[in-house]
Parts: C-alpha cells; sequence; structure tokens
C-alpha cells in the first residue's frame, strides 16, 4: 500500500460518545463510526474530521491511487496516556497496512499536535485540516463563547479561577475586611496556578478514577483508599495543630522549622495510609490470582521514606532545640545514621522480595 489516510481523535470522542473501539480501518468502517458518532452528539467536530478524510480517500481513489482510510484515538485524559495510545494504535496499523506515506487528517490544532509523533514513524505527504462553515447568525461572539464555555476542558479552566475570586471576595465583603481580598485572592490563584501547572490536578483525578474503577469492580482497595483519605485527614490535622504549637513558642522559629514540625507529626500518618493503598493492591491481585511482582516492593519503600522523614526532621528539630530529645538515643548523629541505615535496609529487602517474587513467577 501507498498511503494511508489518518483521521485523529485524540480525546476519543469516538469511544467515549458512540462506543466505537479503535482504530478504525476501512471506508465502509469509518462512514459506519462517523454516522454513529452523529447520533450521539451532531455537534461533534470529530464526524466532520472522518468525512474530510473519505472525501480526501475518494479524491484518492478516483486517481487511482492505492489508497486506505484509518481513524486513530486516544484517550479522553488528553496527554501522555492519550499520545502514548495513538502512538500504539499507529504502529499496529503501520505494521498490519505497511503503507509508505501518509495523510493526516484533523480538526484543529489540538489533534495535530500529535504529528511529530506519526512524523517519527512514517513519511506524512500533507495535514488536511476540515474546518466547519457555519451559517454567519452562529459565527456570532455570543455562540463561539457559549460553546466553549460548554466544552469541560475550557470551563473548568476558566470558571474555577474566577469563581474563587468572586467568593474570595464575597466573604471579604462579608467579614467587613475588603483590604484582606487582594492577598486571599493573590494567594487562592497562585495555588490554583501551582495545582494545575504541576500536575497535581491529574493525580487527584488518577485518585478519584482509581477508587471509582476499585468500587464497581468490588475491590478491597476501595476500602483502603477510604482508610488512605481518613488518614490523612487526622495527619494533616495534627500537622498543623503542631505548627500551631512551634509558632506559639518562646525560641526564635522560622519557616523551615515549622515546616519541619508539621513533617515530624505528621508524617506515619501519610505512611500508613501509603501502606495501606498498596497493601490493598497486593490483596486485589492475590484474589484475582494476577502478577503482583514489583507491587511487592511498594509497602517497603515507603515505609523506608516515612522513616527518612521522620528521622530527619526529628534530627532538624532538636538541633534548632525545638523539640528535647532524641527517641531511643541521646546521640544525634548515630540517631540519623541508624534511622537512614534502617531505611535502606527496609528499601533493599523489599527490592529482594519483589525481585524474589518476579522470578518466581517467570520460571512457571
Amino acid at each position: 500500500m501507498q498511503t494511508i489516510i489518518i483521521c485523529i481523535d485524540r480525546d476519543n470522542d469516538l469511544g467515549e460518545k458512540a462506543g466505537v473501539a479503535s482504530p478504525i480501518i476501512g471506508r465502509a468502517a469509518n462512514i459506519d463510526a462517523a454516522v454513529k458518532l452523529a447520533s450521539c452528539d451532531p455537534e461533534d467536530s470529530d464526524i466532520n474530521t472522518i468525512f474530510g478524510g473519505i472525501n480526501v480517500y475518494d479524491k484518492l481513489t478516483a486517481e487511482k491511487n492505492d489508497v486506505e482510510i484509518v481513524s486513530i484515538a486516544g484517550d479522553k485524559k488528553v496527554g501522555i496516556h492519550s499520545d502514548k495510545k495513538i502512538s500504539e494504535e499507529l504502529d499496529r496499523i503501520l505494521a498490519q497496512l505497511k503503507p509508505e506515506r501518509a495523510i493526516l487528517v484533523s480538526d484543529g490544532a489540538e489533534d495535530e499536535s500529535v504529528l511529530p509523533i506519526i512524523q517519527s514513524r512514517i513519511k506524512v505527504d500533507a495535514v488536511q485540516r476540515i474546518i466547519v462553515k457555519q451559517h454567519e447568525n452562529l459565527e456570532s461572539t455570543y455562540y463561539i463563547i457559549k460553546k466553549a464555555f460548554n466544552d469541560p476542558k475550557i470551563s473548568h479552566t476558566f470558571f474555577v479561577p474566577i469563581g474563587l475570586v468572586f467568593l474570595i471576595y464575597a466573604i471579604s465583603l462579608y467579614f467587613d475586611r475588603p483590604g484582606v481580598a487582594v492577598m486571599a485572592i493573590t494567594a487562592a490563584i497562585g495555588v490554583y496556578m501551582l495545582f494545575r501547572g504541576t500536575g497535581v490536578d491529574d493525580a487527584v483525578d488518577g485518585f478519584m478514577a482509581s477508587m471509582m474503577n476499585a468500587l464497581h469492580g468490588g475491590k478491597i482497595t476501595f476500602v483502603m483508599y477510604l482508610a488512605a483519605i481518613i488518614l490523612s485527614i487526622i495527619g494533616t490535622i495534627q500537622g498543623g495543630i503542631e505548627l500551631w504549637n512551634y509558632y506559639n513558642q518562646e525560641i526564635l522559629v522560622g519557616y523551615l522549622i515549622l515546616f519541619t514540625g508539621y513533617i515530624n507529626a505528621s508524617v506515619w500518618w501519610y505512611v500508613l495510609a501509603g501502606v495501606l493503598i498498596n497493601t490493598g493492591k497486593i490483596i486485589d491481585l492475590h484474589l484475582a490470582k494476577e502478577k503482583i511482582g514489583k507491587n511487592w516492593s511498594h509497602p517497603f519503600f515507603v515505609i523506608a521514606g516515612g522513616i527518612l522523614f521522620w528521622a530527619g526532621s526529628t534530627y532538624i528539630l532538636v538541633i534548632s532545640q525545638a523539640l528535647v530529645g532524641y527517641p531511643l538515643i541521646d546521640n544525634g548523629r548515630q540517631f540519623l545514621i541508624g534511622s537512614v541505615t534502617g531505611a535502606v535496609l527496609i528499601a533493599v529487602l523489599g527490592a529482594w522480595v519483589s525481585a524474589k517474587s518476579t522470578r518466581k513467577r517467570t520460571y512457571k
């Protein structure tokens, strides 16, 4: 085969809305998929992408070219996971059809962002962007803004910070402290930007998705997740109380000591939460008779990390005179060296158990 026409659906509307599994190969299969998507959401732009690809396919076929059309979908959580899925599907298609060159069909810049992935595997002759023509009344600013706000990707990013601003300002007015509003709004938006920019929101979404999967799958992990959340809340509250206690001490306490005191008081609650989650995963894998493998090492690593954070924070608090005395022994260096050594031994034990389990599974 000489040419393959690739239609990209990076956010997997075909699968999420129409229930069509990708990749979709062939003219008839793509028309059927587009019709199913149109019946579920007639305003989805991926419909036009597929029909645009079919239009290119028909023109090339009429010119006696050896051509095939395929549609590739990613994942609703657009990003690394979505692009990885597109890469895997593309590899399977190329291995099956063995084309020499490709034509990319998309509905905008987001889908075209996967162009480097395609170019790394096959020569791309052209990129066809499908732009839908609308009646001029529908092209008004109101319609464009309304449709953009209905898109969850845009609305979540836009409305949350605006909502925070209005909410904080309203609270400050209620307490007759409008001067505090600027500081509070700046801090809230800063936290939100860090939350989104560092990917914490993706981690939270992944955690919630794991919880829902565990609940629907009847797995013990769901109970462990709930227990971990409760323990984390307790740890956060206890850490906050300890931070406040250090803040009110008579000795000079800096921000580092306050943060260290928070860690020292809360770390074992977080460690216990992490151990519970990993233990639940191991139990579920065992009940499902699946390979546990490297999951054996995770509880050991969490405990080892907890020891390091606890020992380090204890050492800092004692030498700064914010805390009196070391646990178990009186010598600070011996305490720190012993704790680090113990943490390393626990991590090594976890790695050994994991490797042994993996080898046993391989031999079987």
